[in-house]
């Protein structure tokens, strides 16, 4: 029953923000009398003295150094453009051509005096075609080439410089005060 009424006790206390706070208090100053004091002066620094504070910030200072780093970034930009087109060119070209042509030979020979039987008359006649070639010209297309064209990349290298700003810690002394460093941390001037 005992057990019940703590535990129905504890409950509340944590279910109710002020009386958990208050019984947070009590618990510390209940073991900071049987610790002799020491942890409550110890309990993140709430209840330390001036003295016991100042002398804590000073042996914890910090000073935090900084330095400029480059941020490089590469933007696609237009940088031209490249149009393939035809262009019609006309010229004038001669070439000569050997053709042929028919021609009619009229041979005479002499017959002596032989005697005919046809009569005189204009009614016969003879008839011979002669023909010659002649030049015609037309024309046609032929494929002489093929241009085409297409992107690569070439890598090149830029030159970039740039001011870069960087902290460094200089430390002053005044009097006779020695001074210890840990090598592992970069230099101090």
């Amino acid at each position: 029953m005992l057990r019940l009424m703590e535990w129905q006790e504890d409950m509340e206390i944590r279910w109710h923000p002020q009386l958990y706070k208050q019984w947070l208090v009590d618990s510390i100053i209940d073991k900071t009398n049987k610790n002799g004091g020491k942890c409550m002066n110890n309990f993140f620094g709430l209840f330390a003295d001036e003295n016991e504070k100042a002398q804590n910030n000073h042996e914890n200072e910090k000073l935090r150094l900084h330095k400029e780093e480059l941020d490089i970034t590469k933007n696609k930009i237009a940088a031209g453009e490249v149009t393939l087109q035809k262009e019609v060119i006309e010229e004038q070209q001669t070439v000569d051509v050997p053709v042929t042509h028919e021609e009619v030979v009229i041979e005479r020979r002499a017959i002596d005096n032989e005697l005919s039987n046809s009569s005189i008359s204009d009614e016969e006649t003879i008839h011979i075609p002669v023909s010659e070639e002649q030049v015609q010209v037309s024309k046609h297309t032929v494929t002489t080439g093929e241009v085409s064209a297409y992107k690569r990349n070439v890598e090149e290298t830029q030159h970039v410089e740039e001011t870069l700003k960087r902290e460094e810690a200089h430390v002053d002394t005044t009097g006779h005060v020695n001074i210890a460093s840990d090598d592992t941390a970069s230099s101090i001037d």
